[in-house]
């Protein structure tokens, strides 16, 4: 599918490399059709990798779509040029009026942090109510998964001991959810974590339905059940070296890691890590633009409330 991003924007010659179709701004503005607006809440350091990794697995789709790349601090991040926020990035406060079809929100490296003493916590609070009247569906990764449930749902994640790292095995629980459509009975997804939030927690919620579950990552997938907010707890957007990278960062900040469990070749970094995430990831992506967004959307975007 066509992902209209600004034509300077660095991951558009990153996907062009790998065949993925991105439509430059002033082809998609000569079709004659309602792209859907999707807005990207970058809470990640690193925006330029995640940027690419997202709008890799947007573009899986025949729908056309308007990506705005958002931002709710002043603060330049340690690993991204100012001038790459100055030129690509929206404040919040200027998008505020605006309604979206989806939005995303990305994990954040906060995860020893109660929310209340992140820096950005009130104006996080205040995202998360604009998006249940601006936005038709929000995806949440990670650390905003548990963001979300904390603020809608007054439910706080508990930290583990030792930080939840590896791709594991998944099960589906509801197999005829349009978010599952498609997807194998078992299924490999990354984490990378140290929150977690019990399955029975979960399902004392009314409004939530649990949808995918690992005996050892516990639930990876849950939505709302208008379809409005859904839950990723892990990385499916994570590239074949991401959990390496970070391994090897924690490694020379001396914090003693664990080695990501079921990555490596029978768990030796010195190996090229085993790849089998990727397509279950794309597919959770294609089938929330496509079931949980671009059909349940108003054509005209003021409706949504």
């Amino acid at each position: 599918m066509p992902i209209r991003i600004p034509n300077d924007l660095p991951a558009q010659d990153v996907l062009g490399e790998e065949n993925i179709f991105v439509m430059g701004m002033e082809r998609a503005a000569n079709q004659d059709i309602r792209p859907l607006e999707v807005g990207i809440l970058n809470l990640m350091p690193n925006k330029i990798e995640t940027e690419v990794q997202l709008l890799r697995l947007l573009s899986n789709t025949p729908l056309q779509i308007n990506v705005d790349l958002i931002r709710i601090d002043n603060e330049a991040p340690k690993n991204t040029p100012k001038a790459h926020m100055d030129a690509f990035y929206h404040q919040f406060d200027d998008i505020a009026n605006k309604k979206y079809d989806g939005l995303i929100v990305t994990g954040a490296p906060l995860a020893l942090l109660d929310y209340e003493t992140v820096k950005y916590w009130d104006k996080m609070q205040t995202v998360l109510d604009w998006a249940r009247r601006h936005v038709q569906s929000t995806l949440f990764l990670c650390w905003a998964a548990h963001a979300a449930m904390y603020h809608y749902f007054g439910i706080d994640r508990r930290l583990r001991d030792n930080k939840l790292s590896g791709v594991f095995t998944h099960q589906v629980n509801e197999e005829h959810d349009e978010l599952l459509r498609g997807f194998d009975p078992v299924f490999n997804a990354c984490h990378s974590r140290f929150g977690e939030i019990p399955l029975d927690t979960y399902q004392s919620v009314p409004e939530i339905k649990v949808l995918a579950t690992s005996d050892k990552a516990g639930v990876y997938l849950a939505a709302s059940r208008d379809k409005r907010l859904v839950f990723v707890t892990g990385h499916p957007e994570y590239d074949p070296d991401t959990l390496a990278g970070e391994y090897q960062r924690d490694l020379e900040a001396g914090s003693q890691p664990a080695v990501p469990e079921n990555y490596f070749p029978g768990d030796n970094p010195c190996l090229a890590p085993l790849v089998t995430w990727r397509s279950h990831g794309s597919l959770l992506f294609t089938n929330w633009l496509n079931y949980y967004v671009y059909q349940e959307t108003p054509f005209n975007l003021s409706d949504i409330a």
